[in-house]
Protein backbone atom coordinates (compact mmCIF):
# COMPACT_ATOMS: atom_id res chain seq x y z
CA UNK A 1 0.00 0.00 0.00
CA UNK A 2 1.34 3.44 -0.96
CA UNK A 3 0.53 6.64 0.94
CA UNK A 4 0.40 9.81 -1.10
CA UNK A 5 0.55 13.35 0.27
CA UNK A 6 -1.01 16.10 -1.80
CA UNK A 7 0.60 19.50 -2.18
CA UNK A 8 -2.22 21.14 -0.25
CA UNK A 9 -1.83 18.83 2.75
CA UNK A 10 2.02 19.01 2.84
CA UNK A 11 2.29 22.04 5.19
CA UNK A 12 -0.22 20.54 7.60
CA UNK A 13 1.63 17.22 7.56
CA UNK A 14 5.00 18.89 8.30
CA UNK A 15 3.47 20.88 11.17
CA UNK A 16 2.00 17.67 12.59
CA UNK A 17 5.37 15.91 12.43
CA UNK A 18 7.15 18.91 14.00
CA UNK A 19 4.62 19.07 16.84
CA UNK A 20 5.07 15.35 17.47
CA UNK A 21 8.86 15.72 17.61
CA UNK A 22 8.64 18.66 20.00
CA UNK A 23 6.20 16.84 22.24
CA UNK A 24 8.51 13.83 22.30
CA UNK A 25 11.47 16.04 23.22
CA UNK A 26 9.62 17.80 26.01
CA UNK A 27 8.36 14.49 27.36
CA UNK A 28 11.92 13.12 27.38
CA UNK A 29 13.30 16.24 29.08
CA UNK A 30 10.60 16.30 31.74
CA UNK A 31 11.23 12.63 32.43
CA UNK A 32 14.89 13.35 33.27
CA UNK A 33 15.11 14.23 36.94
CA UNK A 34 17.80 16.65 38.08
CA UNK A 35 20.70 14.90 39.78
CA UNK A 36 20.46 15.08 43.58
CA UNK A 37 22.50 17.75 45.35
CA UNK A 38 25.41 16.00 47.10
CA UNK A 39 25.68 16.24 50.85
CA UNK A 40 29.50 16.36 50.81
CA UNK A 41 32.07 18.26 48.75
CA UNK A 42 35.82 18.91 48.55
CA UNK A 43 36.75 22.57 48.09
CA UNK A 44 39.60 25.09 47.95
CA UNK A 45 39.16 28.53 49.55
CA UNK A 46 41.27 31.60 48.79
CA UNK A 47 40.88 34.72 50.93
CA UNK A 48 42.61 38.10 50.74
CA UNK A 49 42.17 40.81 53.37
CA UNK A 50 43.80 44.19 52.75
CA UNK A 51 43.88 46.49 55.77
CA UNK A 52 44.58 50.22 55.54
CA UNK A 53 45.55 51.79 58.86
CA UNK A 54 43.50 54.91 59.57
CA UNK A 55 45.15 55.35 62.97
CA UNK A 56 46.80 53.32 65.70
CA UNK A 57 43.55 51.55 66.54
CA UNK A 58 41.31 51.79 63.44
CA UNK A 59 41.65 49.92 60.13
CA UNK A 60 39.66 50.05 56.90
CA UNK A 61 39.46 46.52 55.45
CA UNK A 62 38.80 45.17 51.96
CA UNK A 63 37.81 41.53 51.45
CA UNK A 64 37.95 39.23 48.44
CA UNK A 65 37.22 35.49 48.39
CA UNK A 66 37.16 32.84 45.67
CA UNK A 67 36.09 29.27 46.37
CA UNK A 68 36.44 26.26 44.11
CA UNK A 69 34.11 23.33 44.64
CA UNK A 70 32.29 20.38 43.07
CA UNK A 71 35.40 18.37 43.93
CA UNK A 72 37.58 21.39 43.01
CA UNK A 73 36.40 21.54 39.38
CA UNK A 74 34.31 24.76 39.32
CA UNK A 75 34.32 28.26 40.76
CA UNK A 76 31.32 28.10 43.11
CA UNK A 77 31.62 31.16 45.36
CA UNK A 78 32.74 34.76 44.91
CA UNK A 79 32.74 37.33 47.75
CA UNK A 80 33.75 40.98 47.95
CA UNK A 81 33.26 43.41 50.79
CA UNK A 82 34.57 46.19 52.98
CA UNK A 83 34.38 47.36 56.59
CA UNK A 84 36.14 48.72 59.65
CA UNK A 85 37.86 47.24 62.70
CA UNK A 86 38.74 48.89 66.00
CA UNK A 87 41.39 47.49 68.33
CA UNK A 88 40.75 48.39 71.96
CA UNK A 89 43.85 46.90 73.59
CA UNK A 90 44.55 49.85 75.84
CA UNK A 91 41.30 49.24 77.72
CA UNK A 92 42.48 45.85 79.02
CA UNK A 93 44.86 45.13 81.88
CA UNK A 94 47.69 43.47 79.92
CA UNK A 95 49.31 45.11 76.85
CA UNK A 96 49.44 41.71 75.13
CA UNK A 97 45.67 41.27 75.47
CA UNK A 98 43.21 43.08 73.24
CA UNK A 99 39.60 43.45 72.24
CA UNK A 100 38.77 43.92 68.56
CA UNK A 101 35.41 45.23 67.34
CA UNK A 102 34.66 44.88 63.63
CA UNK A 103 31.79 45.57 61.23
CA UNK A 104 31.63 44.94 57.48
CA UNK A 105 29.43 43.85 54.57
CA UNK A 106 29.88 41.17 51.93
CA UNK A 107 28.30 40.66 48.52
CA UNK A 108 28.15 36.95 47.74
CA UNK A 109 27.43 35.06 44.50
CA UNK A 110 27.27 31.27 44.61
CA UNK A 111 26.83 28.32 42.25
CA UNK A 112 27.02 25.32 44.58
CA UNK A 113 25.72 22.89 41.94
CA UNK A 114 24.87 22.99 38.23
CA UNK A 115 21.72 24.99 37.53
CA UNK A 116 21.49 26.54 40.98
CA UNK A 117 22.55 30.12 41.74
CA UNK A 118 22.46 32.27 44.84
CA UNK A 119 23.04 35.93 45.62
CA UNK A 120 23.00 37.65 48.98
CA UNK A 121 24.38 40.54 51.00
CA UNK A 122 25.67 39.96 54.52
CA UNK A 123 26.08 42.46 57.32
CA UNK A 124 28.57 41.41 60.01
CA UNK A 125 29.43 42.57 63.49
CA UNK A 126 31.86 40.80 65.79
CA UNK A 127 33.81 41.21 69.01
CA UNK A 128 37.00 39.21 69.56
CA UNK A 129 38.77 38.85 72.90
CA UNK A 130 42.38 37.64 72.78
CA UNK A 131 44.52 36.69 75.76
CA UNK A 132 48.18 35.69 75.88
CA UNK A 133 49.23 33.01 78.39
CA UNK A 134 53.04 32.94 78.14
CA UNK A 135 53.46 31.86 74.48
CA UNK A 136 49.95 30.55 73.89
CA UNK A 137 47.37 32.98 72.49
CA UNK A 138 43.70 32.17 73.14
CA UNK A 139 40.92 34.08 71.39
CA UNK A 140 37.14 33.95 71.45
CA UNK A 141 35.18 35.57 68.62
CA UNK A 142 31.46 36.33 68.91
CA UNK A 143 29.92 37.24 65.58
CA UNK A 144 26.45 38.19 64.36
CA UNK A 145 25.62 38.15 60.65
CA UNK A 146 22.42 39.23 58.93
CA UNK A 147 21.87 37.53 55.57
CA UNK A 148 19.81 39.60 53.12
CA UNK A 149 18.56 37.20 50.48
CA UNK A 150 15.46 35.98 48.59
CA UNK A 151 12.95 34.72 49.62
CA UNK A 152 13.82 35.03 53.34
CA UNK A 153 16.47 37.00 55.21
CA UNK A 154 18.00 35.31 58.24
CA UNK A 155 20.34 36.07 61.14
CA UNK A 156 23.03 33.81 62.57
CA UNK A 157 25.28 33.84 65.61
CA UNK A 158 28.77 32.37 65.36
CA UNK A 159 31.22 31.59 68.15
CA UNK A 160 34.82 30.65 67.36
CA UNK A 161 37.37 29.55 69.97
CA UNK A 162 40.98 29.55 68.72
CA UNK A 163 44.41 28.62 70.11
CA UNK A 164 47.67 29.83 68.56
CA UNK A 165 51.25 28.84 69.36
CA UNK A 166 54.38 30.44 67.87
CA UNK A 167 57.15 28.29 66.37
CA UNK A 168 60.39 28.72 64.46
CA UNK A 169 61.63 26.70 61.51
CA UNK A 170 64.96 27.47 59.81
CA UNK A 171 65.07 30.89 61.51
CA UNK A 172 61.72 31.82 60.03
CA UNK A 173 58.72 32.86 62.09
CA UNK A 174 55.82 30.42 61.96
CA UNK A 175 52.81 29.65 64.08
CA UNK A 176 50.35 26.81 64.42
CA UNK A 177 46.69 27.27 65.24
CA UNK A 178 43.48 25.33 65.71
CA UNK A 179 39.90 26.50 66.16
CA UNK A 180 36.34 25.32 66.45
CA UNK A 181 33.32 27.41 65.43
CA UNK A 182 29.60 26.79 65.93
CA UNK A 183 26.70 28.47 64.07
CA UNK A 184 23.27 29.17 65.52
CA UNK A 185 20.53 30.12 63.03
CA UNK A 186 17.49 31.96 64.39
CA UNK A 187 15.37 31.06 61.36
CA UNK A 188 15.32 27.43 62.51
CA UNK A 189 16.18 27.99 66.20
CA UNK A 190 18.99 25.47 66.08
CA UNK A 191 22.76 24.99 65.91
CA UNK A 192 23.18 24.18 62.24
CA UNK A 193 26.92 24.13 61.53
CA UNK A 194 30.30 23.31 63.04
CA UNK A 195 33.74 24.10 61.62
CA UNK A 196 37.01 22.62 62.86
CA UNK A 197 40.22 24.19 61.53
CA UNK A 198 43.92 23.34 61.92
CA UNK A 199 46.70 25.17 60.13
CA UNK A 200 49.97 27.07 60.06
CA UNK A 201 50.66 30.76 59.69
CA UNK A 202 53.76 32.62 58.55
CA UNK A 203 54.56 36.28 58.91
CA UNK A 204 56.76 37.25 55.98
CA UNK A 205 57.17 40.84 57.14
CA UNK A 206 55.19 43.51 58.98
CA UNK A 207 52.99 44.01 55.91
CA UNK A 208 52.26 40.45 54.78
CA UNK A 209 51.03 37.31 56.56
CA UNK A 210 49.75 34.04 55.10
CA UNK A 211 47.80 31.07 56.48
CA UNK A 212 47.50 27.53 55.15
CA UNK A 213 44.86 25.36 56.79
CA UNK A 214 42.55 22.37 56.62
CA UNK A 215 38.89 22.76 57.59
CA UNK A 216 36.21 20.17 58.23
CA UNK A 217 32.65 21.48 58.14
CA UNK A 218 29.54 19.60 59.23
CA UNK A 219 26.17 21.16 58.40
CA UNK A 220 22.74 19.65 59.00
CA UNK A 221 20.84 22.09 56.75
CA UNK A 222 22.88 23.17 53.71
CA UNK A 223 23.56 21.05 50.63
CA UNK A 224 26.38 20.42 50.15
CA UNK A 225 27.01 21.04 53.85
CA UNK A 226 29.68 18.55 54.88
CA UNK A 227 32.94 19.90 53.47
CA UNK A 228 36.62 19.06 53.29
CA UNK A 229 38.44 22.34 52.61
CA UNK A 230 42.05 23.30 51.94
CA UNK A 231 42.31 27.04 52.48
CA UNK A 232 44.81 29.83 51.93
CA UNK A 233 44.35 33.24 53.54
CA UNK A 234 46.51 36.32 52.87
CA UNK A 235 46.53 39.41 55.04
CA UNK A 236 48.10 42.59 53.68
CA UNK A 237 48.48 45.63 55.92
CA UNK A 238 49.28 49.13 54.71
CA UNK A 239 50.60 51.32 57.52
Amino acid sequence: MRITISKNSLPLTLLTLLAALLASGFSHASGQARPPVPEEDTQIWNDIVAAVALGKEVDFNLFNTLRGGRDVTHLIDRRVGAGFSFRAGKYLKQPSDFLTLASWFLNISTRPVEGRKGNETRLHFNATLRYLFKKIAVSDRNQFEHRIRFPQSTTRYRNRFQIEYPARLSDRQFGVFTSDEVFYDWSVDDFVRNRFVAGVTRRFNKHFTGDLYYMRQNDSRSRPGDLHVIGVAYRIRFL
